[in-house]
């Protein structure tokens, strides 16, 4: 790279550390704490993993008991080491995700490929919810790298290990299991029956090593709301959340429902939309933002699933044969979801505006939704076929060929 290359990436990469830095320092890593509080806990001292409680506070561990498993070294390095891996972990995995998400886009750059992917990373990085997960430990763009890496690379190419990655995750996080609804909903029957054989086997070897956890868990602290907190919180961008912030205490659950519904309604139809254009991109956008929408509890930090739609509307937008409303629309849903904008909330109502303010990451989500366009983006340089009876080109996606938004997923 050049000289004025080196120093771009160089600013990017020093505005990103002091970002991190000053979340880390916001969250103190307490999601960390948690974990590794309760699997010391459990592993260390005999206890109850769901007894444990992180010292002056009502939160401890929430996931399924694979996921505990999955966290056994932390039971025995020391925390700083934790904290250690955790960052790499976070920064490499975001960093995995961005250029399978941007890569196409990244390549088309007038920057060269390592410029353009430094300063990607690093927006990626600062995006909100991924700074959050960095500075609260959390695992979400580990999900995320499994589950996109699955369906981009697994699904997308009809592999026989396709649906692991997926049900591996909902066996440590139940939400990702939103990914085998839309495996099922596009009749990808084999992939699908494989996430849930894998997620499956993961809960019942978890169940046969352990079995008063899993008991526990699956009876009782999988409901008890109390433990990941409030559903009214301003951090809970969720359709309940929002629901939650209304004056709908009698009415509140019907309603929900009712938004759920037509939200899974609505999805269905665009997914399978997705599914006849190969646009498996796509089809990850428009199910990671379901997932965050009608899950009771989406914290800011999970909302790291909005970052496929967005970089699908950007690279739309930049596209030379699109119009450029699509990139308006990710860019500002990076813009608001970035900006803090919605913690001016945080201390209760200011009307007008609070149905808006208290809702952005909501209202982002449902305009994605809405909006996000199928298909690869056709501003890229066409692949074109070469036949020895047609020795002129010929545009792939032609009668007789493949779809050329199947080639660029």
């Amino acid at each position: 790279m050049t000289r004025r290359a080196w120093t771009i990436a160089a600013l990017a990469a020093l505005l990103t550390a002091v970002v991190l830095w000053w979340t880390a320092d916001l969250h103190g890593f307490f999601d960390s704490k948690v974990y590794s509080g309760a699997v010391r806990y459990w592993f260390r001292d005999d206890g109850m993993v769901y007894d444990w409680l992180q010292p002056g506070t009502p939160y401890g561990f929430t996931y399924p008991p694979f996921a505990g498993l999955v966290m056994v070294p932390m039971a025995f390095l020391p925390f700083w080491l934790v904290l250690v891996l955790a960052c790499a972990a976070t920064v490499a995995s975001t960093a995995l995700v961005t250029w399978w998400l941007a890569g196409p886009m990244i390549r088309r750059s007038r920057w060269t490929p390592r410029l353009a992917g430094a300063v990607a990373v690093a927006l990626a990085l600062c995006f909100e919810p991924v700074r959050e997960t960095f500075g609260f430990g959390q695992v979400n763009t580990l999900l995320l790298a499994l589950v996109a890496g699955d369906v981009l690379f697994g699904v997308a190419r009809g592999r026989k290990w396709a649906g692991i990655g997926i049900g591996l995750a909902t066996a440590i996080k139940l939400t990702p299991g939103v990914f085998i609804l839309y495996l099922l909903v596009t009749g990808r029957w084999r992939a699908a029956g494989t996430s849930i054989t894998a997620a499956t086997v993961a809960t019942l070897v978890a169940a046969g090593l352990y079995p008063d956890e899993s008991r526990e868990f699956w009876t009782a602290a999988l409901w008890d709301t109390n433990r990941v907190g409030n559903l009214e919180y301003l951090s809970n961008q969720s359709l309940r959340g929002m629901l939650a912030r209304l004056p709908l205490d009698t009415v509140e659950s019907k309603v929900w429902l009712v938004c759920v519904l037509a939200t899974l309604a609505f999805w269905v139809w665009r997914v399978r939309a997705a599914a006849r254009l190969a646009d498996h991109l796509g089809a990850l956008a428009l199910t990671g933002l379901l997932g965050c929408l009608i899950s009771p509890v989406t914290w800011v930090h999970h909302c790291v699933w909005l970052l496929p739609a967005i970089v699908r509307c950007v690279d739309a937008g930049l596209s030379a044969d699109r119009d450029r409303r699509p990139l308006w629309l990710g860019g500002a849903a990076y813009v608001l979801v970035t900006s803090r904008l919605t913690w001016a909330w945080e201390l209760g109502p200011r009307p007008p505006l609070a149905i808006i303010g208290s809702n952005l990451y909501v209202w982002c989500s449902l305009a994605l939704l809405i909006w996000t366009p199928l298909g690869a983006p056709t501003g890229r340089p066409r692949i074109r076929a070469v036949t020895p009876e047609a020795p002129h080109e010929q545009p792939i996606g032609k009668a007789g060929t493949s779809d050329v938004s199947r080639v660029a997923t």
